[in-house]
């Protein structure tokens, strides 16, 4: 969930495809929510409320029974839809290898990659601070 959550949504969908979706349903047509953000002060202090965030959210049943759900962050009802269907097809026995080495796996490389790419861009920036002990004396 995780990689697609981190994938955009014309990615998850042109790799999806590659897979012959079966028929399914809307459990949950996509729709747009909010929810709360709590946080902690030092990480093991008394929770606050740290402010609101969007979400997005939907969830599919498959003609055979499998019921899956998605979520994201921000108002992408068709990532939800597709989260969903992916959540589904995973569990089914006919079609989770094929949403793996088709969807998941390429999805993962390119969220790796773009991990990587942005450590990189972010150490270039990295300031490294000395002093110069001053001979006084």
């Amino acid at each position: 969930m995780g990689v697609l959550g981190h994938s955009a949504t014309a990615d998850i969908a042109g790799y999806l495809d590659a897979v012959a979706v079966p028929a399914h349903e809307h459990l949950r047509q996509p729709e747009n929510g909010l929810v709360m953000l709590r946080g902690r002060i030092g990480g093991d202090g008394a929770p606050f409320n740290l402010g609101e965030a969007t979400v997005s959210r939907a969830a599919v049943r498959l003609a055979s029974g499998e019921v899956g759900f998605g979520y994201t962050l921000g108002r992408d009802g068709a990532k939800a839809h597709l989260i969903a269907l992916c959540d589904a097809l995973i569990q089914t026995s006919e079609f989770s290898d094929a949403v793996e080495t088709k969807v998941l796996t390429p999805l993962r490389a390119r969220v790796v990659a773009d991990s990587k790419r942005k450590a990189a861009e972010t150490a270039a920036t990295k300031v490294d601070f000395y002093t110069l002990v001053r001979g006084e004396g």
